[in-house]
C-alpha cells in the first residue's frame, strides 16, 4: 500500500509541469482576458457555492468539525458576498483612465489600463480552506488571470470536494486544482508563476518567497501572529460576548483571532469572570458536547495546544480529549510574558490575560514582538483609540469588534511585518492579481520632440527649463 501512495504522488508529481504548461498555453491563447469569460466564471463560482452549499459544508465538518451554520457563515457566505461584490464592481474597476499629459510633451495622450498578470498560483491553508482558497481566486478572476489552485491536505475532505466541483462550473483550462501534499507543493514551487499567493504560518511563507525569488515572481503572503486584544473600559459582559465569538469561531484556530488580552488590574479579574460567563452562555456548561464548537485539526496542533496549558493558571476550561481532538475553551491567568504561550501564535481555543498598568503598557508589549495581523482595542475613548491608532504596527486596527471586519469587503486585508505582505478583498483582490499598465501614445507628424535634442544651446535651455 505505501508502495502504490508513493507511485501515486510520484505520477502527479511528475505531471505538475505538464499541466501548468497547459494553463499557461490557455493564458497565452487570451482566453481569459475578456470581460464575458471573466463574469461568466464568477458567476459560475456564485452558482457552486449555492447549488453545493450542503456539500461544502459537510466538507468542512468532516474535517474541523465546523456547525453547518458556521461553515456557511465563515466559508460559503463570505466568499458569495465577496463575488458578488466583484460582479458588481468589475466594469468600473477595469475601466482605461486618461491621465493627463505636461505642456513639454504634448501633442500625446496617457492612459493606464489594469492588465492581468498571467497565470498564477494560490495555495490555501486548512482552517478555512474554502474560504482563503476561492476568495483569492475571485481577484485572480475578475483581474483576467489564469490559476492554478492548491488546496490544504490537512482538510482532506474539502480539498477531494473543490477538486471534484470546481472543474464542473469553471473553465478547467484556465483554473486547475492540484491536491496532495509537500512533494506536490514543492513541485508546483519550483515552476514560474507570474504571482504567488499563499496562506498560512511565517516558516511555509518564507519557504514560498525564496522559492518565488529563483523566478523573480511577486508574492502576496498571508500569515498570522499573535493578534493581541486591549480592554481598557466598557460594558464587559458584550466585549467579552464579542471577545469570545472571535476566539472560538473555528476552535479558535484562526489566523485573525484575539491571542493574548491586555487588560489594567481593576478590569483584569472582572473581564475573567464575564469571559467564563460568555464561554457557558454560547457553548454551555460542557462544550464537548455542543454542536457549535469545532475541534482541533489533528493530534499534531493537539499535542502542541495542550502544551500551552501548564504556562498559567486555568481560570476556566482546560479539559482535552485526544481521540477526539477536543479542547475546551479555556482561559489563563498570570502568564509570564517569556513563556511559550505568549510567544507562539495559539491557534486553539486558549487565551491568556495578561494585567497591565494602562495603555501605554500594553502598547510596549505589542510593540516589542512582530506586527501582528490584527489588533484590538475594547474602549469608548476616542483620545485612547487615536492613540492605539497612531502607536502600533499592526495589519488592522479594530475598535469595540473581533474578526467581524473581515465581512467589510471595501476593507483590504492583510499583513505588516511578520504577519504577511500584499493585500486582498474588494477592489485590493482585483490590484492584487492586476498590473495597472501605463500607455504612452504621440505622433509623428511634427516632431515637437526636436527642442530636447542635442546640441545643447542657451535658446534651448531657456525653453526646456520654461518648459519642464
Amino acid at each position: 500500500m505505501r508502495a502504490e501512495i508513493e507511485t501515486q504522488t510520484g505520477t502527479v508529481v511528475d505531471g505538475i509541469p505538464a499541466r501548468i504548461a497547459a494553463v499557461r498555453k490557455t493564458y497565452d491563447a487570451g482566453r481569459t482576458r475578456p470581460l464575458a469569460w471573466r463574469r461568466e466564471q464568477l458567476k459560475a463560482l456564485l452558482r457552486m457555492l449555492s447549488e453545493r452549499e450542503a456539500e461544502l459544508v459537510a466538507a468542512l465538518h468532516a474535517d474541523l468539525g465546523k456547525n453547518p451554520l458556521e461553515g456557511y457563515l465563515t466559508e460559503v457566505s463570505i466568499t458569495r458576498s465577496e463575488a458578488e461584490y466583484t460582479l458588481k464592481h468589475l466594469d468600473a474597476w477595469t475601466r482605461v483612465r486618461k491621465v493627463p499629459v505636461p505642456l513639454g510633451l504634448q501633442p500625446a495622450s496617457a492612459r493606464t489600463e489594469p492588465q492581468p498578470l498571467g497565470v498564477v498560483l494560490i495555495i490555501a491553508p486548512w482552517n478555512y480552506p474554502v474560504q482563503l482558497l476561492l476568495a483569492p481566486l475571485i481577484g485572480a478572476l475578475a483581474a483576467g488571470n489564469a490559476a492554478v489552485l492548491k488546496p490544504s491536505e490537512l482538510a482532506p475532505e474539502t480539498s477531494r470536494t473543490l477538486a471534484r466541483l470546481l472543474p464542473e462550473y469553471l473553465d478547467s483550462e484556465a483554473v486547475v486544482v492540484i491536491e496532495g501534499a509537500q512533494a506536490e507543493s514543492e513541485a508546483l514551487l519550483k515552476e514560474h508563476f507570474d504571482h504567488i499567493f499563499f496562506t498560512g504560518g511565517e516558516r511555509v511563507g518564507k519557504v514560498v518567497m525564496r522559492a518565488a525569488a529563483e523566478h523573480l515572481t511577486p508574492v502576496t503572503l498571508e500569515l498570522g501572529g499573535k493578534s493581541p486584544a486591549v480592554v481598557l473600559d466598557g460594558n464587559l459582559a458584550t466585549i467579552t460576548r464579542r471577545l469570545v465569538y472571535g476566539k472560538l469561531l473555528n476552535a479558535g484556530q484562526t489566523c485573525v483571532a484575539p491571542d493574548y488580552l491586555l487588560a489594567t488590574p481593576d478590569v483584569a479579574p472582572k473581564l475573567v469572570k464575564h469571559l467564563g460567563k460568555a464561554i457557558r452562555e454560547f457553548v454551555g456548561k460542557d462544550p464537548s458536547r455542543s454542536p457549535d464548537f469545532g475541534r482541533i485539526v489533528n493530534e499534531s496542533h493537539f499535542d502542541r495546544l495542550t502544551g500551552y496549558l501548564q504556562d498559567g493558571t486555568v481560570a476556566c476550561g482546560g479539559r482535552s480529549d485526544r481521540d477526539s481532538l477536543y479542547l475546551e475553551p479555556t482561559i489563563l491567568t498570570g502568564v509570564p510574558l517569556e513563556s511559550p504561550v505568549m510567544q507562539e501564535e495559539i491557534f486553539g481555543p486558549i487565551l491568556p490575560v495578561v494585567t497591565v498598568p494602562d495603555l501605554g503598557a500594553a502598547m510596549d508589549i505589542i510593540n516589542s514582538r512582530p506586527a501582528p495581523l490584527a489588533s484590538y482595542l475594547f474602549t469608548s475613548s476616542a483620545a485612547q483609540q487615536l492613540r492605539f491608532e497612531e502607536g502600533i504596527r499592526a495589519g488592522s486596527v479594530n475598535h469595540n469588534a473581533a474578526i467581524v471586519q473581515l465581512a467589510v469587503p471595501e476593507l483590504p486585508f492583510g499583513g505588516a511585518g511578520a504577519s504577511g505582505m500584499g493585500a486582498y478583498h474588494g477592489k485590493a483582490s482585483f490590484d492584487t492579481f492586476s498590473q495597472l499598465r501605463p500607455v504612452f501614445s504621440k505622433g509623428t507628424l511634427l516632431d515637437t520632440l526636436r527642442v530636447a535634442y542635442p546640441p545643447y544651446n542657451g535658446f534651448k535651455s531657456k525653453i526646456l527649463r520654461r518648459l519642464l
